[in-house]
């Protein structure tokens, strides 16, 4: 049997490692030097990096693997396409091996919090249930650890992944809500929100969609349900809700608004949500408010970083688009000094006019400074986020908030998101030392 996989991230790795290990002959291929190519080599995997050779086509592959973040119109992906092959994803591959439940949280924001949240309440029935997909371990590292336990995982998949998905079948699924991202990969706005109504295909009747019943393209877009459609909503009455301060399922209590540390609404409903998903995943009550009161957030999700001279510093290096942008404004007052810009992923900023009145000064940077600097003309143009959280540090006062929501993704001068985050949380440290 033989396999390749295209992309050596994190989870083409851990599959390459996990196919190995069920007999397959492994090809592992990138278009970008493999750090690990050494240790994966000992372990009989053929790695083939810095480009994709023409050999790698001569040969007749059982399942071919593809990192999600790698567009279809890649030459060397295209030609496999075009001979018929299916491209899986890693989170199909590694499913397919045991017998874990699984809920899966997909939509434009609010993915991460989510499946972080649900993860810890899964832990409360088991130390070695917890978070995975693009968050937390790859799925395949995880089969390889706990091949023979039935496991419980909250799964965060993106499109690009449920693409790439054929039986991959969660018992509690969620589509958090839909807005323009990722157009550059897609093409348009209706084929991104078409893939992530993948989620519930493979559903059944006792599992659970919950529909975000405020949010008007999850409800237009999600059709031919075959599951159980549990409602919520933080505007009116659903099957998951807000009662005079308490949140409810079937009039049942969850928790109490009060007990939950994270700023905004949005926090709300997705806490909400993965209290929710957990309870059908079978989490106790009691233990669910437990996990609520202790939890203080997500790592470059409004992550808190430090408080110097009256002035609080938030890392939302996640937030990649401009809705992203908009929910981590609507969590704060007017005092906001908003640190923006990166690379451009085509889907436009005009939507972020009407919440900048919470914004008292801007800094912009990287590839889309200047198009960020039409909507706010005051903003001051910087050439680095070194520099503007240098320049937002003079300016604040005491009571202002310096928030690092780019709207942008990070690829013009960082790695990812997260070295992006990890390096505003750096300077401020330094900052406050």
């Amino acid at each position: 049997m033989k396999a390749l996989v295209i992309g050596a991230a994190l989870s083409g790795i851990a599959v390459s490692k996990l196919l190995s290990s069920k007999g397959y002959e492994v090809y592992l291929t990138d278009a970008r030097e493999i750090s690990s190519k050494s240790e994966l080599e000992r372990l009989g995997i053929r790695v083939y990096d810095m480009g994709h050779p023409d050999l790698l086509k001569e040969i007749e592959y059982d399942i071919i693997v593809k990192n999600p973040g790698i567009k279809y119109s890649v030459p060397f992906v295209k030609y496999f396409k075009d001979k018929g092959y299916k491209l899986l994803n890693e989170i199909e591959v590694a499913s397919s091996y045991v017998r874990y439940n699984y809920g899966a949280i997909t939509g434009t924001n609010g993915k991460t919090t989510t499946t972080t949240l649900l993860g810890e309440f899964l832990k409360t029935k088991n130390t070695n249930n917890g978070p995975a997909g693009n968050i937390g371990l790859p799925l395949s590292d995880i089969v390889m650890n706990h091949p023979c336990e039935e496991l419980d995982i909250a799964v965060e998949i993106a499109a690009f992944q449920l693409l790439g998905c054929e039986k991959f079948h969660p018992v509690v699924s969620v589509c958090m809500n839909l807005t323009p991202d990722h157009v550059d990969y897609f093409g348009d706005v209706d084929a991104y929100y078409e893939a992530k109504m993948l989620v519930y295909k493979n559903q059944r009747d006792d599992d659970w969609f919950l529909l975000n019943v405020d949010d008007d393209n999850v409800v237009r877009f999600a059709k031919d349900i075959k599951c159980q459609t549990v409602t919520f909503s933080l505007k009116k009455d659903a099957d998951l809700m807000v009662k005079d301060g308490t949140v409810t399922l079937f009039n049942e209590k969850l928790f109490d608004v009060k007990d939950l540390k994270l700023p905004g609404r949005h926090n709300l409903q997705n806490t909400m949500v993965a209290a929710a998903m957990a309870k059908r995943m079978g989490v106790k009550s009691s233990d669910i408010e437990n996990v609520i009161r202790g939890f203080n957030g997500v790592k470059h999700r409004l992550e808190f970083i430090e408080e110097i001279d009256g002035v609080r510093y938030y890392n939302d290096s996640k937030g990649t688009n401009p809705d992203s942008t908009m929910v981590a404004l609507e969590a704060f007052d007017d005092n906001v000094i908003l640190l923006a810009g990166g690379y451009d992923k085509k889907t436009g900023f005009d939507s972020i006019k009407p919440y900048l009145h919470h914004v008292k000064k801007m800094m912009v940077f990287g590839a889309t400074k200047y198009q960020i600097k039409e909507l706010y003309p005051d903003a001051i143009v910087c050439d680095t986020m070194a520099e503007a959280i240098d320049i937002a540090h003079k300016e604040a006062v005491s009571g202002d908030v310096v928030l690092l929501s780019p709207m942008c993704a990070s690829w013009d001068q960082f790695n990812n998101f997260e070295e992006r985050g990890d390096q505003f949380a750096s300077i401020v440290r330094e900052l406050k030392s």
